[in-house]
């Protein structure tokens, strides 16, 4: 690659970026929004000839001109975001990426996890995701032996909602697993989330709450640049993370139960737990949808909880949350948390 150079771009520099715009749109991609670091290639002439970018772990927003194709672009691209990662002290890190480019990924020794028709995720690093599953295993005393039902919750906050179905699933199961979405995109930070849900259901003696990990994903993480539409971009998404649980975790864990609160108000929700309906069962997992539990005839959830956190109502608040939310939205830091959900629209 002679007369080739890499060169990170500002992107606090709106021409800078506007430049690695106009250079995706030939390939009818885009530069997703929460990307962290993006080099580009430029040739003799400082035209951009190539570029990948990526949000903390996740490696995205890739395209390499006709001309340079097998040129060994793509793998000095990577070596240049992985020792990025590196410097920056991560060494696990992710690709999603249409399922043509899977070899590409595969060649410069990314490891397959999950591929759906529109996307497929990739892995690359010091460990693998079944290495994960033995760790939390063995971090958290699972039993793989023994039959188990499992919530997926983000509780943001941790609501008397979520402590009834975690409660119905207890009541179920001999066992429960509560896997709290890790990835930091709520307003209220995970490590908060996990203890204050850990404290909430420590009588329950038949559950433990488990840190997510990184292979429960986000919609948020998931790629804008390759699926512009939202509603494919959803399908893919559920997709992907319906099979990764089914396929990884549930056979791990020896989950045969995925319980799951009906949602009377978010289509998104809604479309979710259909997709787990219709894919759980070729993994031999039961979809259980339980009721959300009501206070004056509403439907208790976190949103409205920040809702009414946003219009200063914690007498209201506080029917809606267990003792040890109140507490620690009493707490110096809940108080701040309050006043940031007070001055954000945001609905995370």
């Amino acid at each position: 690659m002679y007369d080739f150079k890499l060169q990170s771009i500002n992107l606090k520099n709106e021409k800078e970026k506007n430049e690695v715009y106009r250079f995706l749109e030939q390939f009818q991609l885009t530069l997703d929004k929460d990307v962290d670091y993006t080099v580009v290639l430029r040739d003799g002439n400082e035209t951009i000839k190539a570029t990948c970018s990526k949000e903390k772990n996740i490696f995205k927003c890739f395209a390499i001109s006709e001309d340079l194709r097998g040129e060994n672009v793509t793998s000095s691209l990577i070596s240049h975001l992985i020792d990025k990662a590196f410097e920056e002290g991560i060494y696990h890190n992710f690709v999603f990426t249409k399922p043509d480019k899977i070899k590409i990924f595969t060649a410069l020794n990314f490891k397959l996890i999950y591929e759906v028709e529109e996307a497929a995720l990739l892995e690359y690093g010091i460990y693998d995701i079944n290495k994960s599953l033995n760790k939390m295993i063995d971090r958290y005393s699972i039993n793989p032996q023994s039959l188990k039902g499992a919530l997926v919750m983000n509780c943001n906050p941790f609501t008397k909602g979520h402590r009834y179905i975690i409660e119905e699933a207890a009541k179920r199961c001999e066992e429960v697993l509560v896997f709290i979405v890790e990835e930091d995109r709520s307003i209220f930070p995970f490590k908060h989330r996990y203890s204050i849900v850990k404290e909430g259901v420590k009588d329950l003696t038949n559950v433990t709450v488990v840190p997510g990990g990184e292979y429960i994903i986000s919609s948020a993480t998931f790629p804008n640049y390759f699926i512009r539409k939202e509603d494919d971009r959803m399908r893919a998404y559920q997709n992907v993370d319906c099979n990764i649980f089914g396929k990884y975790f549930c056979s791990r864990f020896n989950i045969d139960k995925r319980f799951v609160g009906e949602e009377p108000y978010c289509n998104v929700t809604n479309s979710y737990n259909q997709t787990l309906k219709d894919i759980m069962p070729k993994y031999g997992v039961e979809v259980i949808e339980l009721k959300r539990k009501k206070n004056d005839e509403e439907f208790i959830s976190a949103s409205k909880v920040r809702e009414l956190i946003r219009n200063n109502k914690m007498d209201k608040v506080r029917e809606l949350v267990p003792e040890v939310t109140w507490n620690f939205l009493n707490s110096q830091l809940g108080k701040e948390i309050s006043e940031r959900i007070k001055i954000s629209n945001s609905p995370h």
